[in-house]
């Protein structure tokens, strides 16, 4: 009887070590970082939320843990209040994720590393964040058309404006159809042109891999379009 009770206890034990065990895990250094606490969040029911947390007293290393089914973004802070500029966003997989900085251009200096759908979705950015600074050159210079009373300026920047809007919208879904082996395509569709005509949608979700649509962000896609098909109706 004795040793039966020991063999369950034993067994009971090695079943919640199993269920504990983190299987992300992200580590790294922020140069210049003394004092502070580092939050490990991801989104979860359209609300931020915090996976793991660690105080740092004197030595800028961390680590950090957390559970992943299939490859998401999660978000590193520095303190529980950070915005959305002081955040670093990252596509993170099973396995580890290395992010090293600074404490000075906590955002700027990161460096990631880890996992193939950050190589992609850095990719992505690189190229969108050129359509990005277009726009803001647009923007200055229709407040300058604004503000002299050209209107013939003004109207001329609104049709650039738009035109640009369109091809960041084609850029966006041409880029998620030749990435639809990776689950960043739809995460793109769902960030990033969620509010795209469906056909788009519905485009990039007919040609994502079995193994993407069965992903988090497969699954979310295919019912965020079920939900505006329904709408529509």
């Amino acid at each position: 009887m004795k040793k039966t009770l020991v063999t369950l206890l034993t067994l009971l034990i090695l079943c919640s070590c199993g269920k504990t065990e983190k299987d992300l895990i992200v580590t790294g250094h922020i140069k210049g970082l003394k004092k502070g606490t580092i939050y490990l969040k991801k989104i979860e029911d359209t609300l931020l939320v915090t996976v793991d947390s660690l105080i740092i007293n004197g030595d800028p290393n961390f680590t950090l843990h957390g559970n992943i089914e299939s490859p998401e973004v999660f978000f590193l802070d520095l303190d529980k209040n950070s915005t959305e500029q002081d955040r670093i966003k990252f596509f993170a997989d099973k396995g580890t994720t290395i992010i090293n900085t600074s404490l000075k251009n906590f955002v700027f200096d990161a460096e990631i590393e880890g996992s193939a759908q950050q190589d992609i979705y850095e990719e992505y950015l690189l190229m969108i964040s050129k359509v990005n600074n277009k726009r803001l050159e647009l923007i200055k210079e229709q407040f300058e058309a604004q503000r002299d009373g050209d209107s013939v300026a003004l109207d001329s920047l609104v049709k650039v404006s738009k035109n640009l809007v369109k091809r960041q919208y084609l850029y966006t879904v041409n880029f998620a159809l030749n990435h639809n082996d990776s689950e960043v395509a739809p995460y793109l569709a769902l960030s990033e042109i969620y509010n795209a005509q469906v056909k788009f949608l519905d485009t990039i979700n007919k040609k994502l891999t079995p193994k993407v649509k069965t992903s988090k962000y497969g699954k979310e896609l295919e019912a965020f379009i079920k939900t505006i098909k329904e709408t529509e109706k």
